[in-house]
This record gives C-alpha cells, structure tokens and sequence, in this order.
C-alpha cells in the first residue's frame, strides 16, 4: 500500500508539473513585454528578426496543439442545436469574445476543466483511502465543478462588461451630442467619439469602431446599429439605437434624441446609485448581528456577568 501511494504521489506531480510546463511554454515572456516598450520609448527598431521567428513559430505550435486537441475535447460538450451555438455566440460576443475560434475554444475548455478536476479529486480520494462509493461521488462532483467552471466564468465576465459599457453611455452620448452639433454625420461622429473614448471606456469605443468598420464596409447603418445592440446585449443600448432609427426614419433631431436619451440614462444611473446606497442599511444586519453585536454585548455585559457569578459564588444561601 505505501508503494502505492508513492506511485500515485509521483504521478500526480508528474501530471502538475507538465501542465505548469505547458502553459509557461505558451505564457508572454515579461522581458519581450518590457523590451518592446523600451523599444518603443527610444525610438529602436526591433532587432528582432529572430524573435518574430520564434513568435510566430510559437503561435504556430499552439495552433497545431488546439487543432488536434479541440476536436477531442468539445465533443462532450458540443452544442447539436444550431439555435444553442448562436446563442452561446452572442453570449461570447457580449463577454468580448469575438474571435473565430471563441465557441470552440470555450467548449474544449469544458471539458480540459472537467478532465483536470476529475485528475486532482481521483488524487485526494486515492491518498485519503476512501471507499469505492465516495471516491466516485467524490470524482463526479470534481468533474461537474470543472464542467461549471467556464460558464460561472463567462456569466461574470459578460456582466462586468455590461456594467463598463452601460457606465460609458451618458458620456459616450455626450461627445456623440457634441459632435453631431457641430456638423458631423453621424458616421464620422461614432468615429471621432470612438477615438476619443479609447481610454476612458475602452469597451464601449471599441463596439462604436466595429459600428463605423461595418459601415465602412457598405453594411446599412440600422443593420450595424441593431449589431451593436447584439453585441453589447443592454437594454438601455437597444433604446438608444431605436430612438436612432426612429429620428433618421421620420426626420427629427438626431442631437436632441440622443441629449434627451443622456439626460435619461444619466437619471437612471443616479437612482440605481441611490437603490444601491438604500440597500447597504438592509445588508448590514447580517454583520452587525452576527459579528458585531456580539462583541459588544460582551464589552458591555461582560463585567457585570462576572461580577454576578462572583457574588452568586461567594453567598451560595441566594441560590
């Protein structure tokens, strides 16, 4: 038994050890980062013939390993409706993911998660010697975990995005509202705001120069709009882009829609400020009840407890 639990041992570390290999051999080197930007700083051209060789046979390798590893791993978690593939789509989409090979980078992960996870609870249940019932119970539930993990992942990534992106809009909606007074298109005016907007609020500049790339590209402005309403998957993002439509549709002002849609996004966020700042009072009970009541109950009545017993102690004719 001990022989096999030092097996078992080395083959766990085996296995950690090789997946911390691989995932260093593809890591970004911090010197090639700092390098790069000295470079850039002094005005040097890169001498970097050999290293844009090994870059790109780096990124060679790794498309080589993904292209024979994906096809393996999404299989247990392949979506079979064409429905389900689109909606994971725009879910990626919606986290920033726009890349060709998102979806099935996201379900190989899945199941490598599952695969890992499984790996590491067969390890513990083997060196806690449990029995044959709880071991698979055990492994079941690391697998499922690893299963979970990308789309706990993915939900949280799409909701901070959105909260970026709906804390740009009154500004971005602004400079839209300035642009478009001062002779602007409409067109040029999503540039130019996306432009300025890249350092502030870098995810919503970034979807407002996809909007400007497809119009560019002859794709009709209401289409690239409702786009951007896919993409981004707010509320307050599909008002703003009919509001738009309907302006250009019946020939009103485009400046005064998109001021009076800033006002309102403006009172909106400012209310759900002030809903979050009421709720603090009902969130607090928890701690104080739980944490700090008690320690002040004991500073406070905590003498006087032991002063009672004391007494109580010293006359047991009280009792």
């Amino acid at each position: 038994m001990p022989i096999m639990n030092s097996t078992m041992y080395i083959l766990a570390a085996m296995v950690i050890v090789s997946i911390v290999l691989v995932v260093y051999a593809f890591w970004p080197k911090p010197s090639d980062e700092n390098e790069a930007i000295k470079r850039r700083m002094t005005g040097r051209r890169s001498q970097s013939a050999v290293h844009e060789l090994r870059k790109q046979a780096k990124e060679s390798v790794a498309k080589k390993v993904f292209d024979t590893v994906a096809p393996i791993a999404i299989r247990p978690s392949m979506k079979g409706d064409a429905a389900q593939m689109s909606r994971l789509r725009v879910k990626l989409s919606n986290a920033g993911l726009r890349g060709e090979n998102a979806p099935t980078t996201f379900l190989a992960s899945k199941t490598i998660m599952a695969v890992l996870l499984a790996i590491i609870a067969a390890g513990y249940v083997w060196t806690k010697g449990s029995t044959f019932e709880n071991g698979i119970g055990i492994i079941m539930i690391g697998a499922g975990l690893g299963f979970l993990a990308p789309n706990i992942w993915l939900s949280s990534a799409v909701s901070k995005r959105c909260e970026k992106i709906r804390n740009g809009l009154p500004d971005t909606l602004d400079m839209l509202v300035i642009s478009v007074e001062s002779g602007l298109g409409l067109d040029a005016a999503f540039q130019r705001v996306g432009e300025e907007m890249k350092k502030v609020h870098p995810a919503l500049s970034e979807e407002l120069q996809l909007v400007t790339m497809e119009s560019q590209m002859g794709i009709p402005r209401n289409e690239a709009l409702g786009n951007l309403s896919t993409r981004t998957g707010l509320d307050e993002v599909r008002s703003l882009v009919a509001i738009i439509n309907q302006a250009e549709r019946f020939g009103t002002s485009i400046a005064k829609a998109l001021r009076n849609q800033s006002d309102a996004l403006r009172v909106k966020r400012r209310q759900a400020a002030e809903e979050r700042a009421q709720k603090t009072t009902v969130k607090l009970m928890a701690p104080l009840i739980l944490f700090i009541f008690p320690a002040i109950l004991v500073v406070l009545a905590g003498p006087a407890a032991l002063k009672m017993i004391e007494a109580l102690g010293n006359t047991p004719g009280l009792l």
